[in-house]
């Protein structure tokens, strides 16, 4: 079974028949098209297909498309994905050892007394992939997220070739408006693991001034791609300037286990469990086409453990009533989670980090660039321009005005209808799905993707002081 993150095209030069495939949750960015000629184009960006094809769309995640057969195949078929409630129990340490000992040798299986899995030759989510020939660092912000990956990445890095050729201590990169609560926390977290720590700071303005280039690279007009791409670019520029090819980081936490902050209001097991698959089949469309876009505009490759197929199996099998939040009983989101790395003995992270509340990458590099692409965008679409949105764009009719402001940059680059298509479109509050919304009656007449949105969950000292928890 095919692994790793990878777009590849296989041409047969004896009767020019191909193959094209995706890897399984679409962490690398692929489209396919087709020309009035009959022709089959096939490009890893928009802009590669918008000026030869009639008709172009996102190539899916997790197929294969045949050049004899004519269609798509799906490849990538986990349990998971038909959203069956799963029932596995939850045991801390089979989670700790899939993230970080992940064992997928095949037919040389051991089980343990705990439960859990190994190998003669252990392949991990995370150290795996530290198999590199480039200078490497990761991306921290001070979230539960990036402070795992990069606490787990300095534990395991000395004796790696990896730290033969590049060095045992672990470079650490993070991106925040000045004062921000991300550049405090990853500070502390750099500090405790002894990382060779970088901090990139920008200004509103900075990031306004960019808006258009990061438009034109990621390649979408979705509001809350384009709040976290933006300081995402500006640090991987900054990060490739330095020397640095690849970087580590850690989407795909929130999606797995619920971590967004509106999975407070889950009504059920049934339907959080339904809407981590709903989420993680389309990060295709989001936090994966960030990452993988934001980044390749530089030349700088990232790579997310998080999105490890075994990994995913392993975290998507467990009763989902484990990963339900009950403040109640001590439980925040992700515990699960925290509870699996929570080692008294042999700490991977301060507690107050390991247990601090979830921030988005745009909430957390510093709410007044929210607050500035807001003013910003209503300087440059009037009341009256609303008023007729749904005339001028008639499919995703943008709600706002930052959406408006987004949507004729996008247009300026990206014309076409097909273009338009490849964006995902639908109510969200605090990046749910639109299905999540229907949880509570009241984020209807508060739709916006930032976490604030979630009133009554979101701590207010986080947003009065820049404090987490």
């Amino acid at each position: 079974m095919l692994d790793g993150m990878f777009s590849f095209v296989l041409l047969d030069t004896r009767d020019n028949s191909f193959i094209v495939a995706r890897d399984a949750v679409g962490i690398t960015s692929l489209y396919i098209g087709w020309g009035l000629d009959g022709s089959i184009w096939i490009s890893s960006e928009l802009k590669g297909l918008n000026d030869d094809c009639e008709h172009f769309q996102c190539f899916p995640p997790g197929h294969l498309y045949s050049s004899k057969n004519g269609g798509f195949r799906r490849w990538y078929n986990p349990i998971w994905f038909s959203e069956a409630i799963p029932s596995s129990p939850y045991d801390p340490l089979v989670l700790r050892r899939a993230f970080e000992n992940f064992c997928c040798a095949e037919g040389e299986w051991e089980m343990k007394e705990d439960g859990a899995y190994c190998s003669w030759f252990m392949t991990q989510a995370v150290i795996k992939r530290l198999m590199t020939d480039v200078p490497f660092g990761v991306l921290l912000s001070g979230g539960l997220d990036s402070s795992l990956v990069a606490s787990i990445t300095a534990r395991h890095l000395a004796g790696t070739r990896a730290a033969k050729q590049w060095g045992s201590q672990l470079h650490s990169f993070c991106v925040g408006i000045e004062g921000s609560s991300d550049l405090k926390a990853a500070r502390e977290v750099a500090d405790y693991l002894g990382t060779i720590h970088h901090e990139s700071t920008f200004t509103v303005q900075d990031g306004i001034d960019t808006i258009e280039d990061v438009i034109y690279h990621i390649e979408t007009f979705d509001v809350t791609t384009i709040r976290a791409s933006t300081p995402m670019f500006l640090m991987a520029r900054r990060i490739k300037a330095m020397g640095v090819k690849m970087v580590i980081s850690g989407e795909g936490s929130d999606e797995v286990f619920g971590g967004y902050l509106y999975f407070h209001k889950a009504p059920n097991k049934e339907e959080f469990h339904r809407e981590t698959c709903r989420k993680i089949k389309a990060l295709h469309q989001y936090d994966c086409l960030r990452a993988n876009k934001a980044t390749s505009a530089w030349g700088l490759e990232v790579r997310v453990p998080f999105l490890d197929k075994e990994f995913i199996d392993v975290a998507m099998a467990i009763d989902p009533q484990w990963k339900m939040i009950k403040p109640e009983e001590g439980r925040i989101e992700k515990w699960i989670l925290r509870k699996a790395f929570d080692d008294e003995e042999r700490p991977y992270l301060p507690k107050h980090i390991l247990y601090r509340q979830k921030e988005q990458f745009s909430d957390g590099v510093g709410y007044s660039w929210i607050d500035g692409l807001k003013a910003h965008a209503a300087e440059h679409v009037s009341d009256k321009m609303m008023q007729n949105a749904a005339h001028i764009f008639p499919h995703n009719t943008p709600s706002s005005k930052e959406a408006y402001y987004y949507r004729m940059i996008f247009d300026k680059y990206f014309p076409q209808n097909s273009a338009s298509v490849t964006v995902p479109e639908g109510a969200s509050v605090a990046c749910s799905t639109a299905k999540a919304v229907e949880w509570d009656a009241s984020w209807s007449s508060n739709l916006d993707p930032s976490g604030r949105a979630v009133l009554g969950v979101h701590q207010a000292d986080a947003v009065d002081n820049g404090n987490k928890t």
